[in-house]
This record gives C-alpha cells, structure tokens and sequence, in this order.
C-alpha cells in the first residue's frame, strides 16, 4: 500500500502525517547549497521522509501553547505559542495564530527530510554499548555519544523559536510557569 501524504494546513487535520508536501520541499531546496539528495530522490521517497520527518519533529520537541484541537494528529497547529518574530507594536499578534503551521515548521521539516534521504539518522549508533573493540595491534573505541542528532542542528534552531528539543543531555528541564 503506497503511503498518502496528508499535509497539515493549519485546521488541525486529525489524519494530517506531514507539515509539508513534496512541493514544499522542492519550494525549500531552490535555495538549499546541498539539495542534490532531495532533488533526486523519487517522489515516494519524498513523501516518506516528510512523513518521517514530521513525526520526529513531533517527538523530539515540546512546542509552546497547546494543541489547537484535541483530535488533531500532529502537535500544530497551537494556540498561545509566543512568536519572537511578531511585530510588538501589533496588539494581539505576539502570538502565532491558531490556524497556522509557522513556514519555520514546514521549513525545518523539509531540512529533516533532506537529511533522513542522505542517511538513516535514527538507527542505532556503530557499535552501541561497546567501549573498545580489536584484534591484536588494531584497535578502535567507540562512544555511544558520538552520533549525528535525528534532527538536524538547522532544523533545531528553527524550530527553537517555538519550543524546546526534548532530548538535551544538560538535564536542563523548562521551567513552566502558572
């Protein structure tokens, strides 16, 4: 069965699976120095790491606000998420309305996507749990630690604006304040 890619347009879609489709993704490499992976990869190959991407995205990080609806399938479109980029002599629009994917979601989904084509950034690391390994003279360590991040660093500032990535390792917890 072919996967159907059902972007989120803001209504808070309850069978949404992507924050942006394959034109999104063609929009955003245009300007992209290393879009070759995205730019040949076949169209159901797009669609999935979309897909992929979006549910990452929606793992990985607690966004500000809250759900829109309760039955929406993805974690946006939210209300009462402050927008840093909103103009504040505009009363009432310091917050991202509540019936909008910000193009920085969209934007980062397709640099995830981008990046889960080159390689499978969510397997497990080469050598997972071992310290060292060799045969007589040759011999290599291994730091579980030392992996590339799921999402990208990029697609991790962009969607900083609007929330936090879950698995830091400061141990740093954000603070919620009632």
């Amino acid at each position: 069965m072919a996967l159907t890619l059902i972007k989120e347009d803001g209504t808070g879609k309850a069978d949404a699976n992507a924050y942006a489709n394959a034109a999104d993704g063609d929009a955003y490499h245009e300007g992209h120095l290393y879009a070759t992976a995205w730019t040949s990869a076949t169209a159901d190959k797009k669609a999935a790491a979309l897909v992929m991407a979006s549910r990452l995205i929606d793992s990985l990080f607690q966004f500000n606000g809250v759900r829109t609806k309760a039955t929406q399938a993805l974690q946006w479109p939210r209300e009462d998420c402050p927008d840093p980029d909103a103009n504040a002599d505009i009363v009432g629009q310091r917050l991202v309305l509540s019936n909008v994917v910000p193009k920085a979601v969209a934007d980062a989904t397709c640099e995830t996507a981008r990046a889960l084509i080159v390689e499978d950034r969510t397997a497990n690391p080469m050598g997972e749990g071992l310290k060292y390994s060799g045969l007589g003279d040759l011999q290599q360590s291994f730091d579980k630690g030392d992996r590339r991040p799921m999402i990208p660093h990029l697609a991790s500032a962009m969607l900083s604006k609007f929330g936090t990535l879950l698995n830091r390792r400061s141990g740093a917890v954000p603070l919620m304040r009632t």
